[in-house]
């Protein structure tokens, strides 16, 4: 069950209206690092999880993102506030309107022509939110590291849009819950952690034989060694001929068939086999009006 408060988590400032910014900002509003995506992902993930440590953590951070999709939403509002006014009521002249509903070159008199100045649930550039933002695969191990990835692309979008507005209180609001996502990675890290093991992801081990094994498989200038390929951590195989049919086997598919399954597959290659030595004239050729004069004789249409 929610509950909603009218007070807001964190106190919106706007110094004055920017459909341009508020344009920006719905990239977390309705995008796909965006506040929605992130709490219905942590609130699907609380619906399924049986661990009642992590069941209530999800809840918790999910009920929060809404609270964040609410003050990022009032920041959107409030951005538009005056240009929502001005094309709703016609108060200036067709070309100033366009001039100041269009910001600063952006998407923004899209989203007021279409929305009327509110949240639209899109991104900036005017992708509708889809459910396939959410990723979720129903294993703890596996949702935790994706969620702490999802919080640290949060962090920077959040980053990025403190860095395009010079709005002393939107930046401070901005900057609130771009902290929030940085206190959410941790809960997840330390409910990762608090797994063990945690690694790999799943119930079924790695096959041994393949689990340490480093395949250089693009080589040149530029080849580098680190922790991530260093001997004491991987096998490190740069011979060509050692990375292929790594099983043992032969490297070409082969497929089992009945021994009428093989008749039939013979007659279809035999059928739909292609000459090598044939030059046949194609369509190509005749539609260029290019042929040669001294075209070799024997081409067939």
């Amino acid at each position: 069950m929610f509950a909603h408060n009218k007070r807001l988590q964190y106190t919106v400032r706007v110094a004055e209206p920017n459909p341009g910014l508020a344009n920006l900002m719905l990239e977390q509003f309705g995008g796909p690092q965006g506040e929605l995506a992130a709490a219905l992902r942590y609130f699907t993930q609380a619906l399924a999880e049986d661990d009642p440590g992590r069941k209530d953590m999800l809840m918790d951070i999910a009920t929060e993102e809404l609270s964040h999709l609410e003050v990022i939403g009032t920041i959107v509002a409030m951005l538009n506030k005056g240009a929502k006014g001005e094309l709703a009521e016609a108060t200036q002249e067709a070309a100033e309107l366009y001039r100041a509903i269009n910001g600063a070159g952006n998407d923004s008199h899209v989203t007021q022509v279409l929305y009327g100045g509110g949240p639209a649930l899109t991104n900036s550039g005017g992708q509708l939110w889809t459910a396939g933002y959410i990723d979720s695969i129903g294993d703890p191990s596996a949702d935790l590291r994706s969620n702490i990835a999802a919080e640290a692309r949060a962090k920077i979008v959040y980053e990025r849009l403190i860095n395009v507005t010079d709005d002393a209180g939107v930046k401070e609001a901005l900057g609130f819950l771009m902290t929030r996502e940085v206190a959410h990675q941790l809960s997840f890290e330390k409910a990762l952690y608090s797994m063990q093991p945690n690694f790999p992801p799943g119930k079924l081990p790695p096959r041994q034989e393949f689990a340490r094994v480093y395949f250089n498989m693009s080589q040149g200038e530029g080849d580098m060694r680190g922790p991530w390929n260093s001997d004491e951590q991987f096998q490190y195989i740069s011979d060509r001929e050692q990375q292929l049919a790594v099983d043992g086997g032969s490297g070409l598919p082969e497929t089992a068939l009945t021994p009428e399954q093989s008749v039939a597959v013979e007659q279809m290659a035999a059928r739909t086999a292609s000459d090598p030595q044939s030059n046949p004239m194609t369509g190509a050729e005749l539609g260029s009006g290019q042929l040669d004069a001294d075209e070799p004789a024997g081409r067939t249409s």
